[in-house]
């Protein structure tokens, strides 16, 4: 800290907290110290700040080690049933604000520092992000992990622990270049490795019939090494767990090659089974059938499964040895959510343990399955929904499609019995896809495994049904659902916004932390002006403290009172990103006609990754940085607009941008995203949305009000009517003078002098195969953002509007899908028990 003043201030920000108990500051302090002498073997004389970040981390840890071993002891005395959330991404960010929120220890930590004369903002941005996931997907499942643990429920996640997590973004020349995610470098203080549970998985072999039975041979053993980290509830002193699994070659070297000299060889084979869990796939919603991903996805299963089976025979009445020898109770005990077609594998790998293994008779087994195993979708875009070649299923998992066929040869059965002589149906519905290469549809496979299937938003959820599984509906009605996403309000406002937390905390309490509907409660306060002028300048703040970011960092001096325009997400066509870079362009050109007309000052700021192969993605990002440094540079623009690119968007980035932002674009073609989660954390911080009715935008709308919201664009039904009679995207470029000549400047190489013809093919692709749209709602999107330059104007009618986002943003809490899941999906209630203070004497018991 610099002065006392601005202490004070950063004290102010997190009243909500509390203040700091005296005796809890000295115990920090103490235990700060202790971990800085005995763990990392420093003395303050020559500790790094990344030491002093450590020593805090250990320093917090230690406030979850008793409540997670109590939490683990007590799931062990009253035997609850189980949830098991598989996924092959978990993008957690960073653990430590989180946790110091979560116990209710922030204001004693920051107090001790800053007696330490040390700051902890800077001690948090040491942190590495967790980067174990690509967006979306994995992001909810480190939120659902939260709300899990806040709602008691006896919840694990199951991923891997990737050594090198989601690239790192470096933009150079305006070019994205990927470098390594180092996240393990400098070790992490939040897991805890354990090699007593250490797992065999098989790959390879082949399938032997013995005594009628079939057994799977010969095949190479890996070994997977769980790492566990704790997940805390919100101030309840649960902790759960989320175990990352490791991949470990067998300790016995070929001595072989050893003995003939060949030591590099030995260790090389070595390396080369341990890549498993060695880097996160990079995803652009295209599935590529790499043998590395399928052992991915096969690794997670098997090594999740007998956990969970271990401790399904063994947790029951505090043993740790198994009692359960039936697995009558399977389904009653656990339950396994399969996040996306990642770990459909889940569903013939359970079958094998059965039948092979515990000697379970088939249709047993089967019914064992389908009640304890339910499946979520994620993606309505056909090209991302995973199809496995039989020929690479064969060689790596011989077994396992054997399995597939049986579990084919059963359902195609009982289809042609529902629908006689109706082929093309029995063909349509199909495991197994026969056009050209033989391939397995994953989702099919979970669909028929699974008791429930569910969309992540309404409109996601109707489309599965009427187009995507349509079959599968007609032929399972029941088990279809919708579940819409959410998003933690720890994190997403507590811990990110606390300026904005603590006006709402004055305004109506702090239950809104863990009942986020209280929210609704500001209605009314939307009429009050010194409730709406508190949030504005908070905002402002918000602002300003982002200006300042983006000037050290990009030496782009931004304007604050302007809008503050974000669209942050992966780069994908779909998602549209170059729409809004057009938008920008026209914006330049309209400065650029007539300098002194009035124009509402607007800072556009654009992030996200683009997968390594994805080509055009990757041109987008190009354009964008080249437009920018066009406008940027242009005195006659002035501050009167801006674009800035922001480098390596991740969770902790996040977080600091969210805040400050006036408008949330989320503008994908109706009908391509399945929810998003990004347009409710900016709801939830008081943006307003530009939007098309897609994914959770309509529900949004639903909550707020239509008038509160900036919808434009065609329609799901409008979308396919455009395609159906042949869409023309030139039409749409003749007839819109502001879009053709935003087009023909990036084809002429207006924005790229040096290279004309750099981006001659973002403007072919656009007029020649506009797949997603773009020219078609082009216009309405434009005549939108007018809308919103114009609302602007007026400061009190937007925080009106601002307030009222704020409000509603209740329903997207991941407290509330979590709650569905659990009632409608896995069959068991949220628990409202906070369990004893760790002070409190027991004995432990490890899990």
């Amino acid at each position: 800290m610099t002065s006392k003043q601005s202490d004070s201030d950063k004290r102010k920000q997190i009243s909500i907290r509390g203040i700091a108990p005296v005796e809890n500051v000295a115990t920090i302090k103490k235990s700060f110290n202790r971990h800085l002498h005995y763990t990392l073997v420093k003395d303050r004389n020559v500790a790094t700040p990344r030491d002093y970040y450590f020593s805090l981390a250990f320093t917090v840890r230690d406030h979850l080690v008793s409540r997670w071993i109590r939490t683990q002891q007590y799931y062990y005395e009253i035997d609850p049933k189980r949830v098991y959330y598989l996924s092959l991404e978990f993008y957690m960010g960073r653990t430590l604000s989180n946790t110091m929120v979560n116990l209710g220890i922030q204001s004693s930590c920051d107090e001790a520092m800053y007696q330490l004369g040390l700051d902890i903002e800077e001690l948090e941005e040491i942190e590495q992000d967790a980067g174990l996931g690509n967006g979306g997907l994995g992001r909810l499942a480190a939120c659902f992990l939260d709300s899990m643990a806040t709602l008691g429920l006896a919840a694990y996640g199951y991923g891997i622990r990737y050594d090198y997590g989601i690239f790192t973004q470096k933009i150079e020349n305006g070019w994205q270049v990927e470098e390594p995610d180092d996240w393990l470098r400098y070790g992490n203080p939040w897991e805890k490795a354990r090699p007593e549970y250490c797992l065999p998985v098989n790959f390879f072999g082949r399938v032997q019939h013995v005594n009628g039975k079939e057994k799977w041979v010969d095949t190479q053993v890996l070994f997977a090494m769980p790492y566990d980290t704790p997940v805390p509830g919100y101030g309840n002193n649960t902790v759960n767990t989320l175990r990352l699994w490791s991949c470990k070659a067998p300790n016995q070297f070929n001595l072989h090659f050893f003995n003939n000299g060949e030591y590099i060889n030995a260790v090389c084979d070595r390396n080369y089974a341990e890549n498993i869990s060695r880097v996160l796939y990079p995803n652009d919603n295209v599935f590529e059938g790499k043998e590395l991903r399928l052992k991915q996805e096969y690794f997670l299963c098997a090594a999740s499964l007998q956990d969970l089976i271990r401790r399904f025979k063994s947790s029951t009445f505090g043993q740790a040895n198994p009692v359960r020898t039936s697995f009558d109770t399977f389904a009653d005990k656990v339950a396994i959510q399969l996040n996306d077609t990642h770990p459909s594998l889940a569903i013939p790998e359970l079958m094998r343990i059965l039948v092979d293994i515990e000697n379970v008779p088939w249709d047993k087994a089967w019914d064992i399955v389908t009640r304890t195993c339910a499946y979520t979708n994620h993606t309505v875009l056909p090209e991302a929904l995973e199809r496995w070649p039989v020929s690479l299923l064969q060689h790596v998992l011989p077994r396992h499609l054997a399995i597939l066929y049986e579990i084919n040869a059963r359902f195609l059965k009982e289809v042609s019995k529902r629908w006689p002589g109706d082929n093309e149906r029995v063909g349509r519905m199909s495991l197994v896809e026969e056009g050209g290469e033989k391939k397995i549809n994953m989702a099919n496979v979970c669909i028929v495994g699974s008791k429930a299937v569910n969309g992540v938003a309404a409109i996601h959820s109707d489309i599965i049904k009427k187009t995507t599984f349509k079959d599968f509906y007609e032929m399972f009605p029941k088990k279809f659902q919708n579940k819409t996403n959410g998003i933690t309000p720890r994190r997403w406002l507590l811990l990110c916004n606390p300026g904005l937390a603590d006006v709402i905390a004055e305004k109506i309490g702090e239950n809104w932390v863990v009942s986020l509907s209280e929210l609704r409660k500001l209605t009314s306060a939307s009429k009050e002006e010194t409730f709406l002028r508190n949030i504005m300048k908070v905002k402002q703040e918000n602002k300003m403290k982002l200006a300042q970011y983006i000037q050290e960092k990009y030496r782009v001096k931004v304007n604050p009172a302007s809008i503050f325009d974000m669209q942050v997400k992966r780069i994908h066509e779909y998602k549209r990103q170059l729409m809004n870079c057009l938008h920008v362009i026209v914006l330049y050109n309209r400065i650029k006609k007539n300098p002194q007309a009035p124009f509402v000052p607007r800072t556009v700021l654009i992030g996200g990754k683009a997968a390594p192969g994805y080509h055009t993605a990757k041109m987008i990002i190009k354009l964008i940085n080249n437009v920018g440094r066009t406008i940027n540079n242009d005195p006659i623009v002035g501050d009167k607009l801006k674009l800035v690119f922001l480098e390596n968007y991740r969770v902790s980035l996040a977080e600091k941008i969210i805040p400050a932002a006036d408008l949330s674009e989320q503008i994908s073609l109706a009908g391509t995203e399945a929810s998003g989660t990004g347009n409710m954390k900016f709801m939830l911080n008081g943006a307003l949305t530009i939007g098309t009715l897609d994914g959770a935008n309509v529900e949004m709308m639903e909550e707020m009000g239509r008038e509160n919201i900036f919808i434009f664009g065609m329609t799901v039904e409008q979308v396919e009517e455009l395609f159906r009679k042949g869409y023309n995207p030139r039409q749409f470029y003749e007839n819109d003078e502001e879009l053709k000549q935003a087009l023909d400047q990036i084809n002429s190489g207006y924005f790229s002098p040096d290279q004309p013809g750099l981006f001659s093919e973002i403007y072919s692709g656009l007029l020649n195969n506009d797949r997603f749209a773009l020219c078609a709602d082009f216009r309405s999107y434009v005549d939108c953002q007018s809308q919103v330059s114009d609302l602007y104007k007026d400061q009190m009618k937007w925080a009106v509007k601002s307030a009222l986002n704020i409000a509603s943003s209740g329903k997207f809490s991941s407290d509330r899908t979590i709650n569905e899941y659990a009632k409608e999906i896995w069959g068991i209630e949220p628990s409202a028990v906070k369990l004893p203070n760790p002070a409190d004497k027991g004995s432990a018991k490890e899990d």
